[in-house]
């Protein structure tokens, strides 16, 4: 495992898959970060062929619009390349924000960051 460590996101590799670890601090995230936070996750994803992600949220207990534009974001570079995105550790506060807004459709949410390693063949 390697680990990278930025102020918003802590940043490991498990194998070929990138495990991001946002901070609580997401919650208050501004736009004009986005493009920032965008180029830490997905610089070292562009060095693998088929980039596989999860996001664990275990230390978020809610997010707003612009945390949801970053997965986003990061969602649609990793499906462009033939990878994956799934998300773990959301709080009930997440999990439900995640359901009324679809997008527990677009993204598998596991449990634990196991489960979510697991899920994706790591």
């Amino acid at each position: 495992m390697t680990e990278t460590s930025h102020d918003d996101f802590r940043l490991e590799w498990h194998e070929n898959t990138l495990v991001v670890i946002p901070s609580g601090n997401v919650e208050s995230m501004r736009w004009e970060l986005i493009d920032q936070a965008a180029g830490v996750i997905m610089s070292p994803l562009k060095e693998v062929e088929v980039p596989m992600a999860i996001f664990d949220l275990s230390d978020v207990s809610y997010f707003g619009s612009v945390f949801l534009a970053l997965l986003l974001r990061c969602h649609k570079f990793v499906k462009s390349r033939g990878g994956e995105l799934v998300l773990c550790g959301a709080s009930k506060m997440a999990a439900e924000l995640l359901r009324i807004t679809a997008l527990d459709t677009l993204w598998a949410i596991y449990e634990t960051r196991d489960e979510a390693l697991d899920a994706i063949g790591t």
